[in-house]
Order: structure tokens, then sequence, then C-alpha cells
């Protein structure tokens, strides 16, 4: 299938590709094979340039182990931010997890350098704030402002990166609590701001989040907005790039990148330019086989 490349997007900005860019990708999860069709759309430069990852680089679709090795052999061109597939993929190698029916991670968990792969994940951030934009998987408390945000990503961080990482990971999930409290400590601290940060996407206007809806916005339970549009949301000074909601698509505001449209689903892998907001879009091949939005 030839790379599907996008038109510009209502931008109002100039820019020369002889300058550094930086091109943030939505939701990859194992598509190897579009993502390569894809970064050969924008003609990436590795000497100037730079790649921004959502998260989920991994799960569901067919090749997570080229995905992985490919992303890391960027090395500082690439950022990524932690989603929760990629989240489980460490759960389970763990051994503290069980591998789910259509989970697709076991070339990374047979792999030679598997090790080495789940090292360099297990060390990526939650959250990257660079400029006006601010990168995370999923989304942010009404409560947090960016720098909040930023303190609370590396608490969690830390743990990651730490001797006791596999406590942490032991304690990962659970829906509960479902909101935040700054008195909140220990493993049901941590697991609010994984959750915001890489599962949430509705919530209500105290910040309680829901998790069993992951449909388009009409289907929000009653109470509950996408946790984009809840009123007096505190962190209005970052534009911020997400990905996690394959059912909303591609969603462009002059605050919101929006990125996951749905590769494992069958549909494209897209790409930003930050510069002037081009869009790039590959169609992908085929559904991996039992995908559900997770």
């Amino acid at each position: 299938m030839a790379a599907r490349v996008a038109k510009p997007v209502n931008s109002p900005f100039r820019f020369s590709i002889s300058g550094m860019a930086t091109y943030a990708i939505g939701d990859i999860q194992g598509c190897f094979d579009e993502l390569r069709r894809l970064v050969d759309s924008f003609t990436f430069n590795p000497a100037r340039d730079r790649i921004w990852f959502v998260g989920d680089l991994v799960n569901r679709g067919p090749k997570s182990l080229d995905v992985l090795r490919y992303v890391r052999s960027l090395g500082d061109r690439a950022v990524v931010v932690l989603g929760n597939h990629d989240l489980h993929l460490l759960v389970v190698a763990e051994g503290l997890g069980k591998p789910r029916h259509d989970d697709t991670i076991g070339d990374v968990l047979a792999a030679p350098d598997r090790d080495e792969l789940l090292d360099w994940l297990r060390k990526r951030p939650m959250l990257h704030r660079e400029g006006d934009h601010l990168m995370v998987h999923a989304g942010l408390l009404p409560a947090w402002d960016e720098s909040y945000s930023e303190q609370l990503a590396r608490e969690v961080e830390e743990l990651l990166r730490g001797p006791g990482y596999r406590d942490f990971l032991r304690h990962l999930y659970g829906s509960k609590p479902d909101r935040w409290s700054d008195d909140l400590a220990g493993a049901d601290r941590t697991r609010v701001i994984v959750n915001a940060m890489t599962r949430m996407r509705f919530c209500d206007s105290a910040g309680i989040m829901e998790f069993e809806t992951k449909g388009e916005t009409a289907a929000a339970p009653a109470g509950y907005r996408p946790w984009f549009e809840v009123p007096g949301r505190a962190a209005t000074q970052s534009t911020i790039i997400c990905g996690h909601w394959s059912a909303l698509g591609v969603k462009l505001t002059p605050k919101l990148l929006m990125l996951d449209s749905g590769c494992v689903w069958g549909r494209s892998l897209t790409a930003i330019r930050l510069e002037d907001r081009r869009l790039f879009q590959v169609g992908c091949d085929a559904r991996a086989p039992g995908a559900r939005p997770v």
C-alpha cells in the first residue's frame, strides 16, 4: 500500500525544510512496517530532526520487537513517553502479570536482546515537556497544571528507574483510587498518576476517572466529559500532544494534538510536524488479529 501524505491542516506557520524538524507520531502498537513507511514519507534526517512518540510502541500489532529495536536505535533523536501497553509489557516480562489472550509481545519476550530493550523502555519518561509542548500518552487530570504534572511524572519515573521497580510494577494494576488527592501515598498515589497519564479518557469536573467507556465522546456516562473538555482545566499553557483514544482519531485544536488514528485497527498511522502542523499519514495494511482498544 502506498503511503498517503496529507496536506497541511489549517497551518498559519511557514517551515523551511532545511531547518530542524520535530515530528510527533501516534500509537504504533507493533505496526513496524507502517512506521517505516511513515518515517520515509517525511524524509526524516537523523542528523538534524527528532521524533516524539506518544507511547504504546508495542502490543496488538505484529512487530513489537522491530519497533522497539528501531526506536531505541534512534538514540537521543527519539523522545518516548510510556503508554499503558508499554507498562503492560514490563509487568508481564517481570512475571508480575499474565499475558492477555490478544497480546502480541511474545517476540519481545523471546528476543536475545530483551533485557537491554526492556531496561531501555523502563527508563523512558511518563511525560515530556519542551517549549510550548507537553507530551503524555493519555491525558492530565483537571487539577494538574503543567509544572505539577511534571513533578508527579518524575515521582513515577524515579520508582521505575530505581532498584525497587519490580515492587512498583507489582502494585501497578487497578482502577482504584479513581481520583487524585495530594494526601495519597504509596501505591495508591502512583497508581492514580499512572492511570491518568496512560489510561484516562473520561473524567468529571472533580477529576474522578471513568475507565470502562472507550468509544466516542457521545458515549460518555452522565456527568463525565473527555478529560480535555473539563471546564477550568489547569494545564492550559502548553499544547498537549497525546494518543490512546483511537475512537476519536486525529483531533487538532490550538492546544491539543491527538494522534492515535487506529493503525492497529487497520486505519492509519499519523505524524505531525510540530513546526508547521503538517500532517503525514500512511494507511495500515490490516487490522491486527484480536485488536481492541485498551
